[in-house]
């Protein structure tokens, strides 16, 4: 049987499964660190070398998701914020010529979009926006279970939509005011710092202060991409997206109370698979 291997390249960690090619039924899995600090180059040999580990002669393809820009559909990484020395970098031809096999390289919210669209939570729906709230923010766009990268590979690149230009929440030279300054893990530490997981933030009593205001800006930006695209579903993920669960509804509230009259109300959800990152860089290949 044909299989297909996902990569889901993470600034912390690096996981690899390969799937049944019809399927997507999972065969084996790898991960380990990332190991970041070594630079691109090592980071790039030792996912080669847990490739090769699950790769044998019925894979035919390999499919990659970075955080970060992703030129389309060249599979050239224009910026890694997180892993020094892999700017400009051709990652879909390097792998190519060393493995042997199709590749594909997209940005890793894209893979997760993709995967919640076609075997996920939003598999039923026609178009879907994955929202990954982690350490950052990022988004992907799925019509008709095909990522919408728009001219150059660079749509929904949602973290740095524009929320309140010019006024971000903490003190910082950088004052964008885009969503990632507002709702990133990273942010939401600045703005609560007795917080210790992403989750904190959302939950619980020590960030309680911060909450409200957090389901206001995450309402705001769905208005907006509601607004532009008129999705079926937006569905979150990451760990700062999951525990917004139990604020769903608030979360509605406050949209439909922004969005023009008439306007149809997206579902909003909450992200199904465990590994939607492998499995839908897996599916960069169909």
């Amino acid at each position: 049987m044909p299989s297909i291997i996902g990569v889901d390249l993470g600034g912390t960690k690096i996981a690899v499964a390969k799937y049944k090619s019809d399927t997507f039924e999972i065969e084996d899995e790898k991960k380990m660190d990332t190991h970041a600090e070594q630079k691109f180059e090592h980071v790039l040999d030792d996912m080669i070398a847990i490739v090769n580990d699950l790769k044998d002669e019925d894979t035919v393809g390999l499919g990659v998701g970075v955080p970060g820009l992703v030129r389309h559909p060249e599979g050239k990484i224009v910026t890694l914020p997180n892993i020094p020395g892999a700017d400009s970098f051709n990652l879909k031809d390097e792998l190519a010529s060393r493995l042997k096999i199709k590749v594909e390289v997209d940005n890793d919210a894209n893979c997760f979009a993709l995967a919640e669209a076609v075997s996920g939570i939003a598999k039923d729906d026609r178009v879907v926006v994955g929202i990954t709230m982690g350490t950052g923010v990022g988004g992907g766009i799925v019509i008709d279970k095909k990522i919408y990268h728009g001219d150059s590979g660079y749509a929904a690149e949602i973290g740095h939509m524009l929320l309140k230009p010019g006024e971000p929440p903490y003190k910082t030279s950088d004052a964008r005011g885009d969503v990632e300054q507002f709702f990133s893990g990273t942010a939401m530490g600045k703005r609560c710092t007795e917080a210790s997981r992403p989750e904190d933030y959302l939950e619980g009593k020590v960030c309680s202060f911060l909450q409200p205001e957090i389901f206001r800006e995450v309402a705001w930006m769905c208005v907006n991409i509601v607004h532009l695209l008129d999705p079926s579903v937006i569905v979150f993920g990451g760990s700062a997206g999951r525990a917004l669960e139990p604020h769903l509804d608030e979360i509605l509230r406050e949209l439909k109370q922004w969005l023009l009259p008439g306007t149809p109300l997206p579902k909003l959800a909450i992200a199904k698979l465990k590994d939607a990152g492998t499995m839908g860089a897996a599916m960069l290949l169909i």
